[in-house]
């Protein structure tokens, strides 16, 4: 991909990112997504001017023009992720003919359901049923089409692998009576198995408990000064997390293909 391709794939991500910050902060709040945008201290309608994603936030120097009110992190964190994943997912499904574009997009489309999910969980500790499931049809559907052919029957360890991800976090759900474990986080693994297989969900799910035990306790010392137990901590954005370090980066923990040889080794 050239660098003219980059920049624009970033570019719009981060418009997109802007989008995405409207649909997480107004979903059920009874607020459509259809209205312009106004500041959430004063009330004033943003002009363009203001919506620019990224520059307006540092050019207003984080605050209202009018009534001088912070505005939230959230805004350009968001919006730069977005621009940052939508390049990653140009670079790792390139759109070179209409297969590979259906490809290209379905990916988009995903990640800006998970980065809604992200910043819902943050905020509300919970995962919307919406979003899970607009996320696990979603990786359904790559299951049927991708690869060289617009559709193919997938194979049976393929279509087990959402349910195999998903069924140890329904467990904890159940046992804990949703102490431990929210079922929004079982829902949102079974997206992730057929997203990424058996083999390659497994890692990211070692990597979402690594990666949440090691930022969770930091953040419970750096707010509380002390560690909290019974502090509840959304998990949800750690199984995404480890979900993109697998499919963008190829990030992988645990060989099981090693794990099957030595197996297949001793029979």
């Amino acid at each position: 991909m050239d660098i003219f391709s980059i920049i624009f794939s970033f570019i719009f991500g981060t418009i997109i990112g802007s989008f995405l910050n409207v649909v997480s902060l107004r979903f059920n709040t009874g607020v459509g997504i259809n209205g312009r945008s106004k500041c959430m201290s004063c009330g004033e309608t943003l002009t363009w001017k203001e919506l620019v994603p990224l520059f307006s936030f540092f050019i207003q120097k984080g605050a209202c023009k009018k009534c001088k009110s912070k505005i939230s992190w959230q805004y350009p964190l968001v919006e730069f992720i977005a621009g940052g994943i939508f390049v990653l997912i140009f670079l790792t499904f390139p759109p070179n003919d209409s297969l590979t574009t259906f490809v290209t997009l379905l990916q988009m489309i995903i990640a800006c359901i998970l980065l809604v999910i992200t910043v819902y969980d943050v905020k509300h500790k919970i995962i919307p049923d919406q979003f899970s499931y607009a996320f696990s049809g979603l990786a359904m559907v790559g299951l049927f089409v991708g690869g060289t052919s617009w559709f193919h029957v997938p194979s049976m360890s393929a279509l087990l692998a959402g349910p195999i991800l998903a069924a140890p976090f329904a467990l904890m759900w159940l046992i804990s009576k949703g102490t431990w474990m929210g079922l929004g986080d079982a829902k949102l693994a079974l997206g992730i198995g057929w997203l990424l297989g058996i083999s390659a969900g497994i890692n990211a799910l070692i990597l979402s408990f690594w990666i949440g035990a090691v930022l969770s306790v930091l953040w419970l010392f750096v707010v509380y000064k002390k560690f909290k137990p019974k502090t509840e901590i959304p998990f949800g954005p750690y199984l995404i997390l480890g979900m993109y370090l697998v499919l963008l980066f190829h990030v992988q923990v645990f060989d099981f293909n090693l794990l099957k040889e030595i197996i297949m080794s001793y029979f």
